[in-house]
């Protein structure tokens, strides 16, 4: 067999990560490209966002440039397979003790949306993009981070596809909504060694059935928020929405809290708050119940609207009747509010993420048939540039 030409290094200790990905490209210019590309998203440049100047190059002037081909080349055309690239990614996370998972961590279930121009590229449709707060033309993913608190780094990703793009649209059996898709990855988070406490997502994933059925059916626990105004089924004179619910507790001050726990937050920065936490009961919801409603505030008079959580999770109550019985350990207030306190590292994620990506010029090039080969090696070697971080980088 053929020996392999020596490969030009990459800078630093950042040679001795990337080698371990080699036997997975075919050719020394998909190793090159590689190499290229992760440091090029580490170096400190102003702008990332499109081809040109991740390769350095002037923008549009120097689109021609051969460092500027190559890299397009090697993200849009060659044929490797992105994700053998990130299963090992997470295999050398698993296999790193400051970085090894374990049961105390949670998964966290987000989605970000960029807008892209034009019709061209797959995926592509008018959508709710968060980040804009608005619906706009662009691509939406749906993304798992795992975290403890200490470390994070992102697991899986994928695309949602809008309805147009199916010959039946919405009624189409290969269509789904973002729910379906992010039960799909939390479950596949799990069977690929990254354990957790707890599945997290925001108040966006409470209104799906599917996504709820679907983490039963995977085994997996979740505290997920709840809107304060959404209504459910419930006799006339009791609570119809969450925030009526916590309205519905006791409390009259500090010395006399009631229904009240007072639960210690402690943030990154060293400092820590002082909460207030509840188990409150509305409809199916009950510390006795297989789902649980908490609410947590830091004022339980006013229910400030920016300090307060409403949180359903299946993990149950220790004096639940399932307690002992249950696939979950119990957990306690402060548990659950530890675990949905972790959800805000997926924003600090999709910093990283956002600061680094290419933009709509890049996008503009790729075709509908070439974006399920490229959209995903973006995704998976942006994610590749945070896990090359050392671990205090990312406490």
């Amino acid at each position: 067999m053929t020996a392999r030409r020596p490969c030009p290094p990459a800078p630093g200790p950042l040679e001795d990560y990337a080698a371990r990905f080699d036997d997975l490209f075919f050719n020394l210019a998909q190793r090159r490209g590689f190499r290229e590309y992760l440091t090029e998203l580490l170096a400190p440049r102003e702008r990332n966002k499109t081809i040109t100047c991740l390769a350095g190059a002037e923008p549009v002037a120097g689109a021609g440039m051969p460092g500027v081909q190559r890299l397009q080349f090697f993200l849009s055309e060659s044929p490797w397979e992105a994700e053998q690239v990130n299963d090992r990614r997470l295999e050398l996370l698993r296999e790193q003790s400051a970085t090894a998972p374990h049961d105390g961590g949670v998964i966290v279930i987000d989605d970000f949306g960029d807008r892209k121009d034009g019709t061209k590229t797959a995926h592509v449709g008018r959508q709710w993009l968060g980040r804009y707060g608005r619906t706009d033309n662009g691509i939406v993913t749906v993304t798992t981070v795992w975290t403890d608190g200490r470390v994070y780094y992102p697991l899986h990703a994928t695309p949602c596809t809008p309805a147009h793009h199916f010959a039946r649209g919405r009624t189409d059996p290969a269509f789904r909504t973002k729910p379906q898709p992010a039960a799909a990855l939390a479950a596949r988070g799990e069977e690929t060694g990254f354990g957790c406490r707890a599945v997290v997502a925001d108040c966006a994933y409470s209104v799906s059935d599917d996504w709820y059925l679907a983490l039963r059916e995977a085994g997996l626990a979740y505290v997920v928020a709840l809107k304060p105004h959404r209504g459910t089924w419930a006799r006339a004179d009791q609570p119809h929405t969450p925030i009526e619910a916590a309205h519905a507790l006791a409390w009259k001050d500090a010395k006399g809290p009631g229904d009240w726990t007072p639960v210690e937050r402690h943030f990154r920065d060293g400092h820590t708050e002082t909460w207030r936490a509840a188990d409150a009961r509305l409809g199916d919801y009950g510390p006795d119940s297989p789902c649980r409603l908490v609410v947590t505030t830091t004022e339980p008079a006013g229910l400030p609207e920016k300090a307060t959580w409403y949180l359903a999770t299946n993990l149950p109550h220790a004096d639940a009747p399932h307690a002992t019985t249950g696939p979950h350990p119990p957990a306690d207030l402060a548990e659950i509010i530890r675990l949905y306190g972790l959800r805000p590292w997926i924003e600090q994620s999709y910093k990283q993420i956002s600061s680094r990506q290419p933009g709509r010029r890049v996008s503009r090039r790729l075709p509908v048939e070439r974006f399920g080969r490229t959209a995903t090696p973006y995704c998976r070697a942006k994610r590749l540039a945070s896990a090359t971080e050392p671990p205090t980088a990312r406490r």
